[in-house]
């Protein structure tokens, strides 16, 4: 004689009656090891945090939430602009969901060497894959976090001696159409300021990034226009957002850049 099963209510799949739809629903912030590709090293493996969201139409009470761990239940995960897309469309199927959107921050480790010295040393980038779904239309756009150098232009004009500088952050995110490395991002962002920041750094070094940013003032505008030339000729980019944020060091107060530009506007303006 077969034993009876007991089938437990679906609550969430029940119908909503409210009709007001919910553009992101999901969970947030799942820890998982990751593989991401290295340009010296081929591969690096590293920790990101995972938030997956789907639309829900206004008739579903409900989404299934353990769907998404699921999803992603893998002892490790190759990230890449592909499996990205695989993700999102295994959710929109999975959770019968018109829209996907995902993002995964890491840290991303870099050696870097010091300027006169060459002393080796590691430098610690927060990095972001960001992953869109909508319309069936695959988005995928790229964050990092770059520190850097800035040395005030005016301070050095009306100073006798030196001229006052701060450690900036920029953070840029790009929409991407075709692979990018992570270190060319960086690269690009670090251009953008007085000086590089680097792990180590001796005597000689020190003396030549202070020279080096000295010789080299920004304002906080040159930077972030500074780093939107860059970004303007390089054809794998297809918009892009700079926020620079210098963290001054004479005044209780930061100063702020912003520059958001879509390639796909030009000639519609």
């Amino acid at each position: 004689m077969k034993q009876k099963v007991n089938v437990l209510p679906d609550i969430q799949n029940q119908s909503d009656t409210r009709g007001i739809a919910i553009d992101k629903v999901g969970v947030k912030d799942i820890r998982l090891p990751i593989v991401v590709k290295d340009r010296l090293k081929k591969i690096q493996r590293t920790v990101a945090n995972f938030s997956l969201y789907v639309s829900l139409p206004h008739s579903f009470k409900g989404t299934h939430m353990s769907r998404f761990v699921e999803i992603l239940n893998m002892d490790e995960l190759e990230i890449t602009l592909d499996s990205l897309k695989n993700i999102l469309f295994e959710m929109t199927e999975k959770l019968e969901a018109k829209d996907a959107y995902l993002q995964l921050t890491f840290p991303y480790f870099i050696k870097k060497s010091a300027p006169v010295s060459n002393i080796e040393s590691i430098m610690d980038y927060n990095v972001s894959f960001i992953g869109e779904l909508i319309d069936k239309k695959y988005s995928v756009f790229i964050r990092v976090v770059v520190p850097i150098t800035s040395v005030c232009p005016c301070s050095k004009e009306i100073s006798k001696y030196g001229a006052h500088n701060q450690r900036s952050y920029v953070t840029v995110t790009v929409e991407i159409k075709s692979f990018i490395w992570i270190e060319e991002l960086i690269e690009m962002i670090e251009k953008g300021g007085s000086c590089q920041v680097y792990g180590v750094l001796k005597r000689p070094d020190e003396k030549y990034v202070t020279e080096r940013g000295y010789e080299n003032p920004k304002f906080v505008e040159d930077i972030v226009r500074d780093i939107a030339l860059q970004l303007n000729n390089d054809e794998r980019i297809i918009s892009y957002n700079i926020e620079a944020e210098n963290y001054e060091s004479i005044h209780n107060h930061s100063a702020l850049a912003i520059i958001k530009h879509d390639k796909r506007t030009i000639g519609t303006e």
